[in-house]
């Protein structure tokens, strides 16, 4: 008798990150059951799962049910989810009780407290990056186009401070120039950021990209592609920098090309300097406080 499959399941957001998570899923012996987020997954998704189920954002009782008539044990988390439509969500019961156990309602509190959810109805959770691997940022300079002494005091000025707002679970984008914050994220999404900072900043602004320091990264890692790319070369940016391994990097090679057509400057910085950088962010936060 043929040996029955794992089943891993998949909440899906917007994007081609759930497509390419249910093929990778796939050719590492998974069968794949998607549910797709309404509002945000593409219908066509179901092509890719041995079974699929839409659902309504903060339908968290129905998800839970497909997968276990599913037999899923293992599931993650792929794709984009629209944060303004996320304040009109109709949560079921389930989903009011995780939103008033907590106090704080930013991204990264409430996905950890949705990863509590999953694992106690004993569903293990996993990052979807891993199915992936070859999408992760690897580091260093990606293109031809060198950082100037320009971009690199902006990724000194900015970097700690977005280590700051990251900790206030804020957002994980940042423009700066010349030692002034252009935008931070906020509800509005990175690409409504980089437009604004872009706007307000002028030519040779720079756009910080990072994880929040210590957040949950099994379901929200920060990624860009190449319509971010895109944006940055409409706006005239002089560079993105990123953290190298926790960063997803959609249509790289691609990106990179338009990136070097353009001037752009993409970089990567290593954990390491990543982490020095960002360890500023205490002593600029005490200067502040105490001046």
């Amino acid at each position: 008798m043929e040996e029955l499959q794992e089943r891993i399941g998949i909440i899906a957001g917007s994007g081609q990150f759930p497509r390419l998570v249910a093929r990778g899923a796939r050719e590492v012996g998974y069968s794949v059951a998607i549910c797709g987020l309404a509002g945000n997954a593409d219908p066509a998704l179901a092509e890719e799962a041995d079974a699929f189920q839409m659902v309504a954002l903060g339908q968290l009782n129905a998800m839970l049910r497909f997968f276990k008539e599913q037999g899923v044990t293992r599931l993650c988390m792929a794709g984009a989810v629209s944060k303004p439509r996320a304040l009109d969500l109709r949560p079921d019961a389930r989903a009011v009780k995780l939103l008033f156990s907590l106090r704080d309602k930013g991204d990264d509190a409430i996905l950890r407290a949705l990863v509590r959810d999953y694992e106690s109805e004993g569903l293990a959770v996993l990052g979807a990056a891993d199915l992936v691997p070859a999408l992760r940022c690897p580091a260093g300079v990606l293109g031809r186009v060198k950082p100037s002494e320009a971009v690199r005091k902006a990724v000194a000025f900015g970097w700690p401070r977005l280590a700051l707002t990251g900790r206030m679970d804020i957002g994980q984008c940042m423009v700066v120039r010349e030692n002034m914050v252009m935008a931070i994220e906020c509800l509005e999404g990175t690409d409504a950021t980089l437009r604004r900072g872009g706007t307000l900043g002028g030519a040779g602004c720079v756009a910080l990209k990072m994880p929040k320091p210590g957040q949950e990264e099994r379901v929200d890692l920060p990624s860009v592609g190449l319509e971010t790319v895109r944006l940055l070369v409409e706006l005239d940016y002089a560079a993105l920098v990123l953290e190298a391994g926790r960063t997803l990097f959609f249509d790289r090679e691609e990106a990179l090309r338009l990136a070097d057509r353009h001037k752009l400057c993409v970089l990567a910085l290593t954990a390491e300097a990543s982490h020095n950088l960002a360890s500023e962010a205490s002593s600029l936060l005490s200067s502040v406080v105490q001046g």
